[in-house]
């Protein structure tokens, strides 16, 4: 009986033993990274951090990309996805405006390796955007343009015959590119014409011929997709506005045609640039360089935007500059590149899409080029 009562011990023993290293465990799995870009016109190199479950983040080390960036101060790509994850965040795509490619990388954790560098088809890419097995770049220099790829499993790139296709104007000063999420449309933004060219995808992966859409308010520069196929624009409002910056919502016609669902809706903060969606489709946020906030919207399932709260969810120390934006892969956590100071905001995110400060990681140069972010 004691002999009995003993083995029984030392087995609850043993079990509560293993309970740490489960904590542990739970909290790897809860862990990703976040990754940033230099564009430095020297080398251009990806940043890597490591994510803790907290979103707490740790500088770890860079990644090489094998091409040139463009160099410069602050926000010189003047894009939104310079850097951007797969859909199923196993591969990374990098641009490399100086030396005009696009390089790939395989993501394990926080650590990268370089799979591919190809030829953008064009002149200074500023974004790339991927769905299924396309990848499309858009690019600023020459004529401006988006080329496609076709990519393996382990991230090479193939060029796709006659995928070139030119914007409106051969220097329309191009910002971003989305797919549809049925992956039917690309959607392509341009700066100088203040419009929205939709291109329908074809079979082959090339692109059926240019619908231009006018913005229907000033300031067009960035545009993603929410889940239920809403398209989400951020604007940053007419010249001389004081916090005029707004973002609108459209939908997405069988001919290319956009529809707008919510127009100008204020974001409360100046140059607002950049936007991104939580993963289940129900919040958006706004990074507002010039004021150094994050705004907060809410989606409805028809694609209407509702302000979340005073519509200003997040402030940013001052002169951060905060440029690209991203949302963890579970969207629990949101971070802003604060060129400015050299560093990355972290923000929780809360049920009712309130966030929560929870400080910042440094460790970048302040004022030195970079561009992009992208976090799983």
């Amino acid at each position: 009986m004691l002999r009995t009562g003993r083995i029984l011990l030392m087995a609850v023993i043993a079990i509560g033993a293993t309970l740490p290293t489960l904590s542990q465990a739970q909290l790897e799995k809860n862990a990703g990274a976040v990754f940033v870009m230099t564009n430095a016109a020297a080398g251009n190199e990806v940043i890597a951090f490591k994510r803790a479950a907290d979103g707490s983040l740790q500088l770890e080390k860079g990644f090489l990309t094998g091409g040139r960036g463009s160099g410069g101060v602050t926000d010189p790509l003047g894009s939104q996805g310079s850097l951007t994850l797969s859909q199923d965040h196993s591969l990374l795509f990098a641009v490399n405006a100086g030396s005009g490619d696009i390089s790939v990388f395989q993501v394990h954790g926080a650590n990268l390796s370089l799979v591919d560098k190809v030829p953008c088809g064009g002149a200074s890419p500023v974004a790339v955007a991927q769905h299924g097995n396309l990848v499309y770049v858009v690019n600023e220099g020459a004529s401006s343009s988006v080329t496609g790829f076709s990519f393996s499993k382990s991230g090479k790139l193939k060029p796709i015959s006659n995928s070139l296709a030119y914007l409106s104007t051969a220097n329309s000063g191009p910002a971003s590119l989305s797919f549809s999420p049925d992956g039917q449309f690309l959607l392509v933004t341009e700066k100088l014409t203040n419009s929205i060219d939709a291109f329908h995808v074809q079979l082959d992966g090339t692109l059926a011929p240019i619908v231009v859409n006018a913005s229907a308010d000033p300031g067009v520069f960035a545009v993603t997709f929410a889940p239920n196929g809403a398209a989400l624009v951020a604007e940053t409002g007419p010249a001389g506005g004081t916090n005029a910056s707004a973002i609108s919502s459209y939908s997405l016609g069988a001919n290319g045609t956009l529809t707008p669902i919510s127009l100008g809706v204020p974001t409360l903060g100046a140059a607002t640039c950049w936007h991104v969606v939580t993963p289940n489709g129900q919040f958006v946020y706004t990074s507002n360089a010039g004021s150094a906030t994050v705004s907060g919207f809410s989606i409805s399932a028809t694609g209407a935007l509702a302000a979340i709260g005073g519509t200003v969810v997040g402030i940013n120390p001052s002169g951060s500059t905060n440029l690209d934006l991203a949302v963890t892969e579970d969207g629990k956590f949101l971070y802003t590149l604060d060129s400015g100071t050299g560093s990355v905001s972290i923000f929780g995110i809360n049920e009712d899409g309130a966030l929560t400060n929870l400080g910042e990681a440094g460790g970048l140069s302040a004022a030195a080029g970079f561009n992009g972010i992208a976090a799983n």
